[in-house]
């Protein structure tokens, strides 16, 4: 049974899937901006992809931009992300300087969740994994495909794997060519939820054929979905305002049936 987990008075795990915000900005000034506007719509998690910004690699650069964004943002949960380019991210960056990154971001105490990938090359993920949980930072573990979709078992799988080294939020991301692809990551994303989680997940199918998975989480088992503010992270994110309207329609549904 999946228990649900509280960040900042945001419960993950319940009900509606909480939806999460991208900052995608280069330079610092697009990032704060950014931020404002994502605030002013009401999201109700942010997600920082620090790949996109310029000065990723300055850490006193990124300590400055750090703090004022959580000024910015106030009490809402924040989601620190290095997408490297092997996951379809900006950057390129060894396993050992990726692991001197996120724990240096953990120290700061300004981030409330890290994005750590599954596969990262050259990474003891699991060290790293208790490495931030000693900064009091909650770890989303994630993988994504852009290009093909894993067969039901190998998504679980993954998901499964992910438990196991002690993700609090486990995520997948893949990207459909046919609608069959879409209803094996739905059906994954219904096994992996009934029978063997017992943390939140976060899956989706990308692109607009995969669209449906980010609007049906409380059905199949996701607990989060991304939406986008003018600027997406992947293909198929869909706006804030329409999400939400689409998430409550189906919320509705569900309690009258």
């Amino acid at each position: 049974m999946i228990k649900p987990l509280t960040i900042r008075d945001i419960e993950i795990g319940t009900g509606i899937p909480k939806i999460i915000v991208p900052i995608v900005g280069k330079t610092q000034k697009e990032i704060l901006s950014d931020a404002k506007s994502i605030v002013e719509i009401g999201a109700e998690l942010i997600e920082w992809r620090a790949d996109f910004y310029e000065d990723v690699r300055d850490e006193q650069k990124i300590k400055e931009t750090l703090h004022v964004l959580r000024l910015i943002i106030g009490d809402i949960p924040l989601i620190y992300t290095i997408r490297t380019a092997a996951e379809g991210g900006q950057i390129q960056i060894s396993g050992p300087n990726y692991a001197d990154l996120l724990n240096f971001i953990a120290s700061l105490g300004d981030v409330d969740i890290i994005d750590v990938e599954l596969f990262k090359e050259g990474l003891k993920v699991d060290q790293l994994v208790q490495d931030l949980h000693a900064h009091e930072t909650y770890v989303i573990m994630s993988n994504h495909d852009f290009y093909a979709t894993p067969n039901k078992d190998e998504i679980i799988s993954r998901l499964r794997k992910m438990q196991e080294l002690g993700a609090d939020l486990p995520k997948i991301a893949v990207m459909p060519n046919s609608s069959a692809d879409v209803l094996t990551l739905l059906s994954a994303t219904e096994e992996m939820a009934t029978k063997y989680a017992d943390r939140p997940l976060v899956t989706m199918s990308m692109g607009g054929l995969g669209s449906i998975s980010r609007l049906s989480g409380e059905i199949f088992g996701s607990s989060m979905t991304f939406g986008s503010a003018g600027k997406s992270s992947a293909p198929g994110q869909i706006s804030v305002s329409e999400l939400k309207q689409s998430l409550l329609a189906i919320h509705s549904s569900l309690d009258k049936s």
